[in-house]
């Protein structure tokens, strides 16, 4: 009796046993009845991240009430693969703290999240599963598929970065001035001899025979503007102006008698306050910031008048040191100096570079051919000018060059609040990616430079539109591609406007995405004289129907 009902035990557990195995192999053979989705459909990096969404359903009676079904995502590629974090279900008995699918089904959501691995541009994404059951483990005999990869179209940012050298302040034509004026006695328009005959007249004379001769300056026109000093009432200080107007107007027709002044003119210009206040300005006269005051809180010429003769103290000092010098009439030439030209600096640096100036040296410096000419030009106005700029504009030749630690050694030794400066050093952090750095050097800078260094930041950061919005109309190589990558097709291809490789391959992506595949294939015909462009072509997934 006792062997008849071990025999039956033993049936029964073996019994289970099959039952068992076959509860678990019903889910590993029925794997295709669970639904997959993936958000995005084709994964995408994003600032060195490659995530989606993935909705898994699972049907209605699919899921074992005892079972446990373990699911690992992995990326894989030619050359290696990467596992993604574990997903773990149970079943409506398992008392352990996964998800639970019931017996009628679930949608499940969850997100994947790998860290960008080169190789990962043809890729996919598969879900690799096994079920336990009772101690045992039931491996789904192959993979998943979930979606294809991974688009590394933001890789195609250039992070060169956008610099230019300091302005250097060179002028091609620079205004120039020659001057002289007549002093009347007070209240009087009449020009005395001694006036006419002064070494300030005399002067004026002089320049006016040098210009006659000097091929480099041409006379632009005089002015003539005659003034009465601020004491008395307006009226008749305006009615004297206007006689010493006139006045003036014969005098200097008269000492510039067979002599080239150009167009004249002349004004009266009344009260002369603000030759006052320049006098008042570089004098010693005790007091001189309360008389400044009293000139910017009064508008009103007899208001302004009455409270500085008010000054009695200070008042004679003006009435001897300050007022005689406003009755007067000025002679004021305008002159314009065409400055050297591209040739003539080269040739000046070549045979006599001493007798440039800092702006011209840098102008020339900018105009060298060589960068080794450059250099040189820039050394000459730092040793002899002591020249920032050319300091700086050093180190922007480097930073051209590629050579970014002898530009940083001369940006550390620069005034690090300089806004050239900052910006530079926010490339050079930019290239080596140090990204929080670099944009913390960008921020705030008002250079259009700094803008487009921080849209590409932007872009290596996943924040395409703002990187849209910081680049639009500034034909940078970054501005096309940020209207790629937040899909404004048509913009793109308006700002894609280089004759160059990476342009043609971002023309041909372009295509891609409108489905026009011949202007694909001739964009990346064209792009493929460079090796680069050649093989990226073979694996991106940007080709995927263009292949």
């Amino acid at each position: 009796m006792k062997k008849l009902v071990f025999k039956v035990m033993a049936i029964a557990a073996v019994a289970l046993s099959l039952a068992s195995c076959g509860n678990a192999s019903k889910m590993v053979e029925a794997a295709d009845k669970i639904k997959i989705e993936c958000n995005p459909e084709v994964l995408e990096a994003v600032a060195g991240n490659v995530s989606a969404q993935v909705d898994v359903t699972f049907p209605q009676s699919y899921f074992d009430p005892k079972a446990i079904l373990e699911v690992t995502p992995v990326i894989v590629f030619e050359g290696g693969e990467v596992e993604g974090k574990k997903f773990v279900y149970q079943g409506e008995k398992i008392t352990e703290n996964f998800k639970t699918v019931t017996r009628y089904g679930a949608t499940i959501s969850e997100t994947v999240n790998f860290p960008y691995v080169e190789g990962m541009e043809k890729s996919q994404l598969v879900a690799r599963a096994k079920v336990l059951y009772k101690g045992a483990e039931y491996p789904f005999p192959q993979d998943i598929k979930i979606a294809d990869g991974v688009n590394t179209t933001y890789m195609l940012v250039n992070t060169k970065g956008s610099f230019e050298p300091m302005p250097d302040g060179y002028k091609e034509v620079i205004d120039e001035k020659e001057e002289a004026q007549i002093l009347y006695l007070i209240n009087s328009a009449e020009v005395r001899n001694s006036q006419l005959n002064s070494s300030d007249i005399k002067a004026f004379q002089e320049a006016l025979k040098k210009l006659a001769k000097d091929d480099r300056r041409e006379v632009k026109g005089t002015e003539i503007l005659a003034y009465a000093s601020p004491d008395g009432s307006e009226a008749m200080n305006n009615r004297l102006s206007s006689n010493r107007q006139k006045t003036a107007q014969k005098a200097f027709n008269q000492v510039t008698k067979k002599l080239d002044a150009g167009e004249v003119t002349s004004r009266s210009i009344g009260e002369d306050w603000e030759g006052f206040k320049a006098l008042v300005e570089a004098s010693d006269i005790e007091d001189k910031d309360l008389i400044i005051r009293v000139l910017s809180m009064y508008g009103d010429s007899y208001v302004r008048e009455r409270e500085i003769r008010n000054m009695s103290s200070v008042y004679s000092s003006l009435a001897k040191d300050v007022l005689p010098q406003l009755r007067r009439a000025r002679f004021i030439t305008n002159v314009e100096f065409t400055n050297y030209s591209a040739e003539e600096l080269e040739q000046l640096v070549a045979s006599n570079i001493d007798v440039l100036d800092e702006p011209a040296l840098l102008r020339a410096a900018a105009n060298a051919k060589d960068n080794s000419t450059k250099i040189a030009i820039y050394n000459q106005a730092i040793n002899k000018f002591g020249s920032e700029k050319a300091e700086y504009n050093k180190a922007v030749v480097f930073a051209k060059e590629g050579k970014d630690a002898q530009a940083k050694e001369i940006l550390d030794k620069m005034n690090a609040d300089d806004e050239y400066v900052k910006n530079l050093k926010g490339v050079l952090a930019m290239r080596e990616g140090r990204l929080v750095e670099a944009s913390e050097l960008f921020e705030g800078n008002s250079l259009a430079n700094a803008k487009i260094n921080q849209g590409a930041i932007d872009i290596l950061n996943g924040k395409y539109n703002e990187a849209a919005a910081k680049l639009a109309g500034t034909g940078d190589k970054n501005e096309a591609l940020a209207y790629i990558l937040t899909n404004q097709l048509d913009k793109a291809v308006e700002a894609n406007t280089c004759d160059c490789p990476r342009s043609s391959y971002l023309n041909a992506i372009v295509a891609a995405r409108q489905g026009n595949v011949n202007a694909a294939q001739a964009g990346i015909d064209a792009a493929s004289e460079k090796e680069y462009f050649a093989n990226r072509a073979k694996k991106d997934i940007e080709f995927a129907k263009v292949r």
